[in-house]
């Protein structure tokens, strides 16, 4: 049965949640580094680069976590680890001159069950944990050059579920109330900053950082998570900038949506842009983004899926955007990765893993040096629904795309270097204001 087209409708009261959610991150008196200072070193931490200095920073860990929370401070210096994890009322501290460093040793990265699936242990993790701070001017850097190749040189594994992922580097599972901010992340073995089925986020004024092509490093990946804020972020990465996820491929579920996610005034350059999915089982909603500035990345805006990891995608915006030598400057697909079938294109059965997109809004964008201006793919059982893209301008190599989708155009503008600026198959239906 075809999903029929329907009027645009933006929540209000979902959009009015999202806001008082904000206000309470930005308002909330909760102090993460209240109580005890735990110093490494009086565990024996020697911050040399060469010794593991593990076994002294998870000392001062459940130190300060004993004492009912606190501050553990790396001070100056190379603190080289294996994986340590964090505890309820734990800010940890990387000084302005600290880096923790990841143990080059793949064996220190215990094989276990993350995120339902093989994987191995991050270098900081915490589960079921609150009141979590990763602050500081240091460096967290995962090491991870020697995970980035394969057998033989070949590229490692990226999917899920399949072999024994590599480490994340920072992996929130099951945690509230969480802030990040002032640190440098980097060069993590694959994804790098993971809540997972968390809420209550802030992730401000870092930079996250990884060389062009080192294989899936995300630099952000909110996964099935809720209520967060991604604030003056730098990502330059070989992967997405941010991928908004919630459930894997094939998920047999259930999976719950990411929901009630702001990112606003970031730059990203090398990478995959900022994307909303492709493994998004669980869905996600109220999703907005503004005053973003990207240069020299692959992509650009991404919401995508397929039919056998999608859900309900809906209240999404885009404001403020600016791009210079995109490759695509925006994407939405629910054949991602693929395209759809040239000729005959019949509708398949719905299912729980069927993408419904709707209720998008991209608008103030202008994008300059583009490959592909734009690509928007629905399904012919799930047509993409209330698009409205309002004031672009996007000069490109090639025009848009559009089929099965329901769009509305108001002050757009597409300068293609060859084909037609905008191509509009007979799948799919826009209306110009």
């Amino acid at each position: 049965m075809l999903r029929p087209f329907s009027e645009p409708v933006l929540s209000r009261r979902v959009l009015f949640g999202s806001l008082l959610c904000v206000f309470a991150m930005l308002l909330s008196p909760r102090a993460y580094s209240k109580g005890a200072v735990c110093d490494p070193a009086q565990y024996g931490a020697r911050a040399d680069g060469v010794t593991k200095d593990t076994k002294p920073i998870q000392a001062a860990i459940d130190a300060c976590a004993g004492r009912g929370g606190g501050t553990v401070r790396l001070s100056k210096g190379v603190y080289l680890s294996a994986p340590i994890v964090l505890k309820d009322n734990i800010t940890l501290e990387v000084t302005k001159g600290a880096k923790l460093l990841g143990s080059p040793d793949h064996t220190d990265y215990a094989e276990m069950l993350v995120f339902r699936a093989r994987g191995q242990q991050s270098l900081i993790s915490a589960v079921g944990a609150h009141n979590l701070a990763i602050t500081g001017g240091g460096i967290i850097d995962g090491n991870g050059a020697s995970w980035w190749v394969g057998p033989g040189g070949t590229r490692p594994n990226s999917i899920m579920g399949v072999g024994v992922f590599r480490p994340r580097l920072i992996v929130f599972d099951h945690c509230q109330h969480i802030l990040i901010q002032g640190v440098t992340v980097q060069n993590s073995p694959s994804w790098q900053i993971i809540p997972y089925y968390s809420d209550d986020i802030v992730i401000r004024d870092i930079k996250v950082l990884a060389p062009e092509g080192s294989p899936n490093t995300d630099a952000i990946d909110p996964f099935a998570s809720s209520n967060i804020m991604i604030d003056h972020v730098t990502a330059d990465v070989g992967d997405d900038n941010i991928a908004i996820k919630s459930g894997a491929i094939n998920s047999p579920g259930p999976d719950s949506p990411s929901s009630n996610i702001t990112i606003r005034d970031c730059i990203f350059l090398h990478g995959h842009g900022l994307s909303i999915g492709s493994e998004i089982a669980g869905g996600a909603r109220n999703i907005h983004a503004e005053r973003i500035h990207f240069k020299g990345t692959d992509q650009g805006i991404r919401i995508k899926a397929n039919r056998d990891r999608g859900n309900d995608v809906s209240d999404i915006s885009f404001k403020d955007i600016e791009m210079e030598d995109v490759k695509t400057a925006i994407l939405i697909t629910e054949y991602y990765p693929g395209t759809p079938p040239e000729g005959d294109n019949p509708p398949q059965p719905i299912t729980r893993l069927t993408p419904f997109f709707h209720n998008i809004r991209i608008e103030n964008l202008k994008a300059v040096g583009s490959g592909v201006a734009g690509v928007i793919f629905g399904l012919p059982e799930s047509p993409v629904k209330d698009i409205t893209l309002r004031n672009l301008r996007i000069t490109a190599a090639k025009g848009m795309v559009i089929s099965d989708a329901m769009v509305t155009f108001a002050g757009v503008t597409v300068k293609a270097g060859q084909g037609k600026d905008i191509d509009v198959r007979p799948s799919a239906k826009v209306l110009v204001k």
